[in-house]
């Protein structure tokens, strides 16, 4: 090939590039569904099984089910995962760290799921909840910890990238 064409090809791919850094990573992240969450062969808690907790107890962090561990599969990878947000830590009137649930109640209505159904999110950029029925994605830097608040035991955490409403 002309060395004058293959150089112009190769300028013309690094100007494209250096035009829309942010478009090739916007979608550069893994898929997950809490089920990928639960280790091969074990069964996630079935939201349906929370109603067979008994409700009245005071503290719903001693009826949280015992995790059958995390999966490492994808420690340090940017992945999105669904869910609705239990707030831990704000400012001003946004969330900045909270437990992503799997479903609505999850930690404040009902008792927590297993820890591997609980993921502790991080923000630098705080987020404007509006409110515990939201559903959203939230897309960042995944990665197994066990970690303990005053909610539940948490087997994972991500740091947020990117916080949004819920798309499919």
């Amino acid at each position: 090939m002309n060395p004058d064409i293959l150089r112009r090809t190769l300028l013309t791919s690094i100007g494209a590039f250096a035009i829309a850094p942010g478009l090739a990573r916007a979608e550069d992240y893994i898929d997950l569904n809490w089920t990928d969450l639960v280790p091969e062969g074990q069964v996630a808690l079935p939201p349906v099984i929370q109603d067979l907790i008994q409700h009245e107890e005071t503290s719903l962090t001693s009826q949280q089910p015992a995790s059958s561990g995390v999966r490492n599969d994808w420690n340090g990878q940017i992945v999105r995962l669904p869910g609705f947000i239990v707030p831990i830590d704000y400012t001003g009137t946004s969330v900045t760290a909270f437990i992503l649930v799997p479903f609505v109640g999850a930690c404040v209505h009902v008792p927590p799921p297993p820890a591997n159904q609980l993921v502790f999110v991080t923000t630098q950029e705080p987020y404007e909840s509006t409110g515990l029925y939201e559903p959203v994605n939230v897309i960042g830097m995944f990665g197994a910890a066990s970690m303990s608040t005053q909610l539940a035991q948490i087997g994972y955490a991500l740091s947020a990238d990117r916080i949004e409403p819920y798309r499919s």
